[in-house]
């Protein structure tokens, strides 16, 4: 269904990073998401009300919960598709964020009112009714959710949009839920067990680990987080795919909600090379970036040497003793600046966080292996984070 209402109502539904079409999908399934837990919310409570179970009227409200989610999501949306202005140059992307922590917190109070109602069950326990008609909705339930949680999970995915991969697997979290509320009926009804209360404690918890997850997944991107591996995988290819860019390194990912990336990067390229050549194809690396990745990006070209034979071999030397720490430091920058007394080796070296070793341990293990390859080489190293 969302497939086919993608096709009539988004169009250029198959450019997956445009702003414009990200925002259309997101209000879409936000639309949907709305009447199928409004759906959801008056069968269940129907059904909930005639056999008296805590435990389906607790997923009753649930699902009302979860379209008042998708509601916020849909206006958060909405208004994070909203162009730059004088007072917020960089867009409004973020606002899906903060639509998405509105919903977290929506979610983490219903989770503590079932859990306290199922406590009250729990401690005063009634045997609940059943009948054909209350399996058949909760079934119906069970596939119905299952179903949100594919299609969120799908477009999630295609649009890079953590909020909606929260709402995919509060989806799946709801129809496992509801599963346990369905099995706990048909137990009480074959075997008299008063479990509903229990089973209703069941689902609060699985509401409360939902908002957790979902406020710890929209939180991270607003204080700062790694970019996705994936994005940096695309960044280097496009860059190295011109043979003039030698490496790349500092780069820097600045988010300004999905959509809305800011990037910069030094690209290396020959010290030998026509300046006004390498000028233009920084630009157009500039202008790709921007194509297919939909990000605004700043490129510093940094010269590197290759054509001295002395540079090069104490390059090579200095690389292997950065990797007798760990195979997984980096180098790059490197010069060296030679004067009547001394040398000066320059460059920088990409440390892992949490490494064993501080940045004074490292700038000295390494200022002291350089001097023992020549006492006139002076070592000035700049310790990054990679």
């Amino acid at each position: 269904m969302i497939t086919l209402l993608s096709r009539l109502f988004i169009p250029g539904h198959d450019n997956d990073t445009a702003p414009k079409v990200r925002q259309a999908y997101g209000i879409l399934t936000g639309a949907v998401g709305i009447f199928l837990n409004f759906l959801l919310f008056g069968f269940k409570a129907l059904a909930g009300y005639f056999s008296g179970s805590i435990a389906i009227t607790a997923d009753a409200f649930n699902n009302l919960s979860d379209a008042g989610s998708s509601l916020i999501t849909l206006i958060g949306f909405k208004m994070s598709g909203q162009e730059a202005d004088s007072g917020h140059p960089y867009g409004h992307g973020r606002i899906e964020y903060l639509s998405g922590l509105v919903v977290s917190v929506l979610i983490l109070l219903m989770a503590i009112e079932l859990i306290r109602s199922s406590f009250s069950k729990i401690l005063h326990p009634q045997a609940p009714e059943f009948n054909p008609v209350i399996l058949l909705i909760l079934a119906c339930s069970v596939l119905v959710k299952l179903y949100m949680y594919l299609y969120n999970h799908q477009i999630a995915k295609r649009i890079g949009s953590s909020a909606m991969q929260a709402t995919a697997l509060d989806s799946r979290n709801d129809a496992i839920s509801t599963l346990v509320v369905l099995l706990a009926s048909v137990a009480g009804a074959l075997s008299g067990l008063m479990i509903d209360g229990w089973c209703g404690l069941l689902v609060g918890l699985f509401v409360l680990k939902s908002g957790i997850g979902s406020a710890r997944d929209t939180i991270n991107p607003l204080l700062g987080q790694p970019p996705d591996p994936a994005f940096v995988r695309r960044i280097r290819s496009i860059v190295l795919s011109h043979p003039q860019v030698l490496g790349l390194h500092d780069l820097l990912v600045h988010d300004y909600g999905p959509g809305r990336m800011m990037i910069s990067l030094h690209a290396e390229v020959p010290a030998n090379g026509n300046f006004v050549e390498l000028h233009d194809l920084i630009d157009n690396i500039e202008k790709q970036l921007q194509r297919e990745l939909s990000c605004s990006a700043v490129i510093h070209m940094d010269p590197v040497v290759t054509d001295d034979p002395q540079v090069l071999e104490l390059k090579k030397q200095v690389t292997s003793l950065v990797r007798e720490l760990d195979p997984s430091i980096t180098l790059h920058d490197f010069r060296a600046v030679k004067g009547p007394t001394h040398t000066n080796v320059i460059f920088d070296v990409v440390v892992p966080f949490r490494f064993k070793m501080s940045d004074s341990q490292i700038r000295e293990y390494l200022t002291g292996r350089i001097r023992r390859l020549n006492p006139t080489y002076c070592a000035v190293v700049t310790i990054d984070k990679n």
